[in-house]
């Protein structure tokens, strides 16, 4: 075996080139079976392997060894067989039937005729990449959509998926379907796993009852079922407790207003990629931290992470609070009368009974409110982090949400700090190029650092969706799925990139030119629309130690 192509992904992570899929999986079962030193996951994709490391050190140590580990063979998993009935009227079906030179039928036919394997996971929680017939092999759209509905069947490149809830995507859409593709009180939570055997059956519309939901065999049809999945997390499992009008007695915070966003956030949760679970967490991570440091927490305690102000938080018993990240006014109400305006960046008591209302930023975007002793509602897969892709975590705030509070932490609250966040005219990051800045021309390269970007109204947790001069492809060759780490800099074939931010799928089928160094990541979380961003003090593939 010639060595393998290993490239850069940012800081902390590398691409491993397999030559085919069986390659992948053997790499990819030998590290998950017997993991490198300074390894933390790896992640497999239809040509590559992604290893994320503990540290750049780790990442540059693992690099030379990557490139010749042996991938034994792994032998064809037994699957089991799994049938979805899918009602085929996709937006994007004519377009396929013209890709493809069949017609709609001989599209359906195609792919209602033949038998799919489960290859991997990746890109969102119960989505799983199969393998099946050629002939039905169709680009990506030059620009996906911003919300691709739940239970869409899908075609990208050799690939079929279904999409398990709503977010974005760039494949061509072909049906849809109501089987249930990820549900936390089902074990195991996905319908599909490395494997399994798929045959989608046409159905002239999706089936649904009005009793309660039961998830499907794994032999038998899985389109047929009452209505929508549930909201992955599970009823009891990710809600935050105590939304209802009750009177609240223990230790805690109620909502009376959500403003644009709020979501409760820590550090996320790791270890999940092959499940297709993004680590999420806090979007800036640093003013969490600072947050929870400030009312003497340990820095992953639940905060609560909320957009351009309009918060109202009312307390049950004498709490400690602190504000940090996008600079806003804070008020303490009682009784609808305001009675102070404690400063961000430092602790602050709001008594029993007494409001705090958060108003818009004058600098940045998003603020976190730590509460002393943290918020306490269940964790949802070793986190209480709302990921808005996958689901998973607990719903978004809204008024009447009740946040328990826990006993309070051994150690003192701690003392103002300087802001995080400060105005500024344009906003600058550092990158990594790679691990595919090949893919585009060198001006459009020079033009990717020259230019200060402007950051659009698209973007949210997902990713920052960025305009200016837009690039051009050096390779307008279909790049297969890989994985992918937040700050990475996507480029769709609008030629306009896309900056992942903490709830990015897993893989994604777009050219990475760039990704943000891990000291920048926090800058990204609190850039607005309309602001500008420029990438600077871009370090080239070719100086990077990891680069094989």
């Amino acid at each position: 075996m010639t060595g393998r192509e290993v490239r850069p992904v940012g800081e902390r992570a590398l691409l491993v080139g397999c030559a085919d899929l069986a390659e992948v999986l053997g790499l990819h079962a030998a590290l998950s079976a017997s993991p490198l030193p300074g390894q933390a996951e790896v992640l497999a994709a239809a040509r590559t392997v992604l290893v994320r490391a503990t540290d750049r050190p780790a990442r540059d140590r693992l690099a030379p060894v990557l490139r010749d580990l042996p991938a034994p063979p792994v032998p064809p998993a037994a699957g089991d067989v799994v049938v979805i009935d899918t009602v085929y009227d996709g937006a994007d079906l004519t377009a396929v039937a013209e890709h493809t030179g069949l017609s709609v039928q001989g599209v359906v036919g195609a792919h209602s005729g033949e038998e799919w394997t489960a290859a991997f996971g990746g890109f969102a929680p119960g989505f799983a990449y199969l393998v099946g017939p050629t002939t039905l092999a169709v680009p990506r759209r030059a620009s996906p959509r911003t919300a691709v509905p739940a239970g869409s069947v899908a075609l990208a490149g050799t690939f079929s998926a279904v999409y398990p809830r709503s977010s974005p995507g760039g494949w061509q859409l072909i049906g849809r379907t109501d089987a249930p593709m990820w549900d936390l009180d089902r074990r195991p939570p996905a319908l599909l796993r490395p494997g399994d055997r798929v045959r989608f059956r046409p159905v002239r519309e999706r089936v649904t009852t009005s009793g309660p939901a039961e998830a499907p065999g794994r032999h038998g049809p899985a389109g047929a079922h009452s209505g929508p999945a549930a909201p992955t997390g599970g009823a009891g499992e990710s809600a935050a407790p105590g939304t209802g009008a009750a009177t609240v007695t223990g230790s805690a915070l109620t909502v009376l207003a959500a403003g644009a966003q709020s979501l409760l956030q820590d550090l996320g949760r790791a270890g999940l990629l092959d499940l297709g679970v993004s680590p999420s967490g806090a979007a800036d991570r640093g003013s969490a931290r600072q947050a929870n440091r400030l009312v003497g927490n340990d820095g992953g305690a639940a905060v609560v992470e909320t957009v351009l102000g309009g918060l109202e938080l009312r307390a049950t018993r004498h709490q400690v609070l602190a504000v940090s990240g996008a600079q806003v006014p804070l008020t303490i109400l009682h009784v609808d009368e305001e009675l102070t305006h404690p400063p961000t960046d430092a602790p602050f008591l709001l008594p029993d009974g007494h409001v705090l209302r958060l108003g818009h930023p004058s600098a940045g975007l998003r603020a976190y409110v730590a509460v002393r002793g943290g918020v306490t509602v269940p964790e949802v897969l070793g986190s209480r982090s709302t990921d808005l892709l996958s689901g998973v975590g607990p719903p978004p705030l809204a008024a009447g949400t009740v946040l328990p509070v826990g006993p309070p932490p051994g150690r003192a609250v701690g003392q103002p700090e300087p802001a995080r966040v400060r105005v500024t005219e344009e906003l600058a990051v550092g990158v990594v190029l790679g691990p595919r800045a090949d893919r585009v021309t060198p001006e459009s390269l020079e033009r990717l650092l020259g230019q200060a970007w402007t950051v659009t109204d698209r973007s949210n947790r997902v990713g920052l969706r960025l305009d200016g001069a837009p690039l051009e492809r050096a390779d307008d060759a279909e790049l297969d799925s890989e994985g992918t780490v937040a700050g990475a800099v996507q480029l769709p074939s609008d030629g306009r990139p896309v900056v992942f931010l903490a709830d990015h799928p897993v893989t994604g089928g777009y050219p990475v030119l760039a990704v943000v160094r891990d000291a920048d990541l926090d800058t990204l979380a609190q850039a607005r629309p309309g602001d500008r961003l420029r990438f600077r003090d871009a370090v080239l593939p070719c100086e990077d130690a990891a680069q094989t």
